[in-house]
C-alpha cells in the first residue's frame, strides 16, 4: 500500500480490493488504519484541504442536479465508530439540501423483515441528478447476520450474488456508486467508546450493546474481510479507506467523490431561446 503521492486519485486503485471471480476474503490485515496516503502534509494542511474540495463538491453538485443526466450513490460502510457520521458532515456539510439526501440505516423493521432484503433499499435509490449518501447500507445484511449465525454460508453467498446483481441494475441503469469501507483499529474503536461513555454530551451515540458488538471485533473483520472480496466488483468497487485520523478519512473521501464528479463531464442544460433578451421590471 502506498504512503503518498503528489497524484492522489492515482493510487486509488491500490485501496480497492482486486476484482476476482473466485470472490476470495480481502486482506483487510493489510491495510493499516492508520496510513495517510492522501494527506497532503501536516493536519492543519489536510483540513484546509478537505474545506477545499467540500466546496469543489458543492459547486459540481449544482451542476450535476441541473445536468440531471446522472445518478450518485455514495455508502459508508464500517464498524461502530469508524466515522460514518463525521464524514457525512465534513465532506458533505456544505452541500445544498438540494440534490443531495442522506439515509441512515438502522435494523429491519418487523415489516422489511417480511420482504427480501433490498425491498427497503430500492427506494432510497438516487433519481436524475440526486446524490444520495448511506450512513451504514445494504451491506448490513452480510455482516450482522453473519458474525451472529442467523444465516448460513450457502444463504451468505446467495446475498452477495443478489447484492452484486441490484449494483449492476443500478449501474446499467445510469447510477454511479462508490463504496467506502471506513477501516479503523481496535485501539481507535476502544478510544472513541471511552469517549462517549466519558464525555456526558457523548452519551447519546453509545448503548451499553455496543460493549457486547465490541467483543465481536475479530468476527466482524472477518465477516468485512470475506464482504469486500465477494462483492467489489468492476462496475461498483470497494475503495478501503484508512480512517484512525478523522481529518484523513474526510480528505480521501472528498478527494474520490470530487474527482468522480468533475470526471462526469457535468454541465448546464442548453440556454432557453425563450429568454434571449428578456428584461424583468
Amino acid at each position: 500500500m502506498p504512503n503518498s503521492s503528489s497524484d492522489p486519485f492515482a493510487t486509488l486503485a491500490a485501496w480497492q480490493p482486486a476484482v476476482t471471480k473466485s470472490g476470495k476474503a480481502f486482506d483487510l490485515a493489510s491495510v493499516d488504519p492508520a496510513a495517510k496516503p492522501y494527506s497532503t502534509g501536516t493536519k492543519a494542511e489536510d483540513k484546509a484541504a478537505v474545506e477545499t474540495i467540500a466546496a469543489e463538491i458543492d459547486a459540481l453538485q449544482d451542476i450535476f442536479f441541473a445536468d440531471k443526466r446522472f445518478k450518485l450513490l455514495v455508502v459508508l460502510q464500517g464498524t461502530d465508530t469508524a466515522g460514518k457520521d463525521g464524514t457525512v458532515r465534513g465532506v458533505f456539510g456544505r452541500v445544498s439540501p438540494l440534490g443531495v439526501r442522506t439515509a441512515a440505516w438502522k435494523a429491519p423493521t418487523e415489516e422489511e423483515r417480511a420482504h427480501d432484503i433490498l425491498w427497503r433499499i430500492h427506494e432510497r435509490m438516487p433519481g436524475s441528478g440526486e446524490i444520495m449518501v448511506f450512513n451504514r447500507s445494504h451491506y448490513e445484511d452480510v455482516l450482522v447476520p453473519v458474525v451472529n449465525g442467523w444465516i448460513t454460508p450457502e444463504q451468505t453467498a446467495e446475498r452477495y450474488r443478489q447484492l452484486n446483481d441490484f449494483e449492476r441494475l443500478l449501474c446499467e441503469s445510469g447510477t454511479k456508486i462508490l463504496k467506502f469501507m471506513l477501516h479503523i483499529s481496535a485501539d481507535e474503536q476502544r478510544q472513541r467508546l471511552q469517549e462517549r461513555i466519558d464525555d456526558e454530551t457523548k452519551h447519546w451515540k453509545f448503548a451499553i450493546g455496543d460493549l457486547a458488538v465490541r467483543k465481536q471485533w475479530a468476527d466482524y473483520q472477518k465477516a468485512y474481510a470475506a464482504m469486500l472480496g465477494a462483492t467489489s466488483t468492476a462496475w461498483a468497487p470497494w475503495t478501503v479507506v484508512p480512517a484512525d485520523s478523522k481529518t484523513h478519512r474526510n480528505l480521501m473521501i472528498a478527494t474520490v467523490v470530487r474527482d468522480t464528479l468533475k470526471g462526469m463531464g457535468l454541465r448546464y442544460p442548453p440556454a432557453k431561446p425563450e429568454l434571449k433578451g428578456v428584461k424583468v421590471v
